[in-house]
């Protein structure tokens, strides 16, 4: 394929201009089965691989292109599950809507307490808790770490819940009665421990999204749940216009 070349008069560094002519090929689907060696991309535009090096690396730090240590670089997948930031959202009814099979390892389901917890769902430090651990998979590859802590007493039913390939809202509506119908999440970029890219089979260099949830149910606290989401695979959207600013888009899980 002839390439446009790269104008050496003119104001913007070479790099820059390499790198938005190889973001347009990708855009283009060029580079779908293989991305091209730095030595290549030198050699098909004429210039230093110190250059090629410096378009590269902002792709990568873009989320353009991904690659481990001493390995080839190649063009970052688009994400195969999205949500809408604001909506109260289940994590299994995205993935079933993504047309991925939902699947989870139940790591543990017990009861205990925690002190730290117990607080921010308004609770006594001493009163006990149901704690639900889980590797999520999405189409039979790791997607997430999931961990939910909910107040006993209401949610002691899920004790006898099979949590392999079932919601947890829809189990605690069925069981217990209750929905939520608001909460409040921080959501971080954060690089997983070493431990956690083993478990979720990533990248060393792959980032993940860490969302902490308060959820309620008519005002009152129910679930405290940190996720940790592979950046991969994951993507979150909202809306915007000129006038009203962003609108977050979305709907409640049935």
């Amino acid at each position: 394929m002839k390439v446009d070349q790269l104008d050496r008069d003119g104001g913007a560094p070479l790099w820059q201009q390499l790198q938005r002519q190889l973001l347009r090929r990708i855009d283009d689907g060029e580079f779908a089965s293989r991305f091209p060696g730095e030595l290549a991309i030198a050699e098909e535009y004429g210039v230093s691989r110190q250059t090629v090096r410096q378009a590269l690396r902002q792709l990568r730090a873009d989320g353009v292109l991904v690659a481990a240590r001493g390995r080839q670089p190649r063009v970052a997948p688009p994400a195969e599950i999205t949500q809408p930031v604001g909506a109260l959202y289940s994590l299994f009814a995205a993935v079933e809507a993504a047309g991925l099979e939902q699947y989870s390892v139940v790591r543990t389901l017990d009861l205990r307490a925690d002190a730290v917890v117990a607080e921010r769902l308004e609770l006594e430090g001493s009163a006990p808790l149901l704690y639900l651990e889980r590797l999520r998979l999405a189409g039979d590859e790791p997607l997430a770490l999931d961990r939910v802590w909910l107040p006993a007493s209401v949610a002691k039913p899920l004790l006898e819940a099979d949590f392999q390939h079932t919601g947890l809202y829809q189990e605690l509506h069925r069981r217990t009665g209750l929905r939520l119908d608001h909460g409040q999440e921080q959501i971080r970029a954060v690089i997983p421990t070493v431990a956690e890219r083993v478990q979720l089979r990533c990248d060393e260099q792959a980032a993940a999204l860490s969302i902490s949830r308060l959820g309620s149910a008519s005002g009152t606290p129910i679930e405290w749940r940190h996720t940790l989401v592979r950046g991969d695979r994951f993507a979150l959207t909202a809306e915007f216009s000129g006038k009203a600013g962003y609108r977050l888009v979305g709907s409640r899980p049935k």
